[in-house]
């Protein structure tokens, strides 16, 4: 059967399932693509979302798909990786739309999400961002494991730029690009099942010297570093208003949720290093951690960092000492006087709050 003729409306594509946490990601990114869109007046889209849960969505102007889980995993096989439905659902959507840009949950927006499809055209892969060379860690798994094989074939030199794929954006006449991309995750997933970057290092072999590749991280925001305090903020804003996310009130706060990690001012921050030096050296980054959490700052949404900060924290001083910190270890910092200076009358509610989260 012929295919339909494809829109040409710009097509915003979302594809989540899993955890209330991705959800909630969602959500925000939508709401602030849909709070800049004004910024591009008489330009309008479409938002597909593609789904296990359609409630999350229920007062956002966007078409739901449902996503069964058989669907998922076909769209996984041959190896059951998860990443690999990315490129196969922005493949289906190319079928009927004559450009179409798939994002990533942990996303906002700066500008209008009608600039980004201004910077696609055909013969153009438009990606989150472009990093470093595939060369320059020759003993990651993708360059030990994969380096030999692609290279006897001509591909992925030691100069070929990597990309972020939290956005991948095509005009439908390049949609091939996924075809291969999906042959090469078949293909290498095997020799590097490990790769957490797998997808995207195979979207970039397919793309290097056969599309232009443009970015757009001045565009929008891709928070995958420190994850825990902008989800701390997304959660803030849901809790305010998720029952009402087109409000004038909430269209307003999206700009509250900035791109900035929540710190104390600059003086501040060199009065907790000072007092820092009371305490042994492995406990100061976890302290001064922990009064980044504490302090009073005047965005709301960057007061609701607290516990995502003092967990993070927690989480750093394990991973540097490599073992759990016990009750007696933490009872023993929060005793020392040097954290007391720092923490002051949010000490007892920091401990607390650690003291539950290893608990629980």
């Amino acid at each position: 059967m012929p295919l339909a003729s494809p829109s040409a409306r710009p097509q915003l594509i979302y594809l989540v399932f899993g955890a209330q946490t991705y959800h909630q990601e969602a959500q925000f990114s939508i709401s602030s693509a849909l709070a800049n869109l004004h910024k591009t007046p008489g330009e309008h889209l479409d938002i597909q979302v593609f789904s296990d849960d359609p409630h999350p969505y229920r007062h956002l102007p966007v078409t739901v798909h449902a996503l069964d889980a058989d669907t998922r995993k076909a769209w996984s096989e041959p190896h059951g990786y998860h990443f690999r439905t990315k490129h196969v659902l922005l493949r289906q959507v190319l079928q009927d739309h004559e450009h179409a840009l798939l994002i990533d949950t942990d996303t906002f927006f700066h500008q209008s999400p009608i600039e980004l499809f201004r910077r696609m055209q055909p013969g153009t892969l438009l990606c989150n961002a472009v990093g470093g060379k595939y060369g320059v860690n020759q003993q990651c798994a993708l360059y030990q494991n994969l380096a030999g094989p692609l290279q006897a074939r001509g591909l992925a030199k030691d100069g070929m730029p990597l990309l972020n794929s939290g956005v991948i954006g095509l005009y439908r006449q390049d949609a091939g690009l996924l075809d291969q991309s999906i042959a090469l995750m078949d293909e290498f997933y095997p020799l590097a099942p490990r790769a957490y970057t797998l997808e995207e290092f195979c979207l970039a072999v397919a793309a290097h010297d056969t599309l232009n590749v443009q970015e757009c991280p001045d565009l929008i925001h891709h928070y995958w570093s420190r994850k825990q305090l902008f989800r701390a903020k997304i959660q803030a804003w849901l809790n305010k208003h998720g029952s009402d996310p087109l409000s004038t009130q909430a269209m307003a706060d999206i700009a509250q949720v900035n791109t900035q990690l929540p710190r104390p001012p600059l003086l501040q921050r060199l009065h907790c290093k000072l007092l820092g030096l009371l305490l042994p050296a492995r406990q100061r980054q976890f302290m001064r951690e922990l009064a980044y959490g504490c302090h009073p700052y005047a965005n709301e949404f960057d007061r609701a960092c607290a516990q995502a900060w003092w967990e993070k924290a927690l989480e750093n001083v394990e991973r540097r000492q490599g073992k759990p910190a016990c009750a007696n270890q933490l009872g023993q910092w929060f005793r020392h006087p040097g954290m007391r200076l720092a923490l002051g009358r949010q000490l007892p509610i920091v401990k607390a709050h650690l003291e539950q989260r290893r608990e629980g």
